[in-house]
């Protein structure tokens, strides 16, 4: 599983980060971003950071999909 943020979406409620913080983080633009162990895929993010979701973590992604206010999460199988 892989996952992505469009930051042009996202609310900045850090609800991800809450069920999910091994693989969001909310960075000091308010503006949460996905995680491959501790490399924060900001720098472009959006959809040209895509992380890999380790093993055991995919529960919480697709529950902080479900959750988002915002609907910025997107998931690829």
């Amino acid at each position: 599983m892989k996952v992505w943020i469009d930051q042009d979406l996202c609310t900045g409620d850090g609800i991800c980060v809450e069920i999910a913080p091994d693989v969001f983080a909310l960075l000091d633009d308010g503006l949460a971003y996905v995680k491959e162990g501790s490399n924060i895929m900001s720098d472009p993010g959006g959809v040209q950071a895509v992380a890999t979701v380790a093993s055991g973590k995919e529960d919480g992604v697709i529950e902080s999909a479900e959750e988002c206010p915002g609907e910025c999460i997107f998931i690829e199988v």
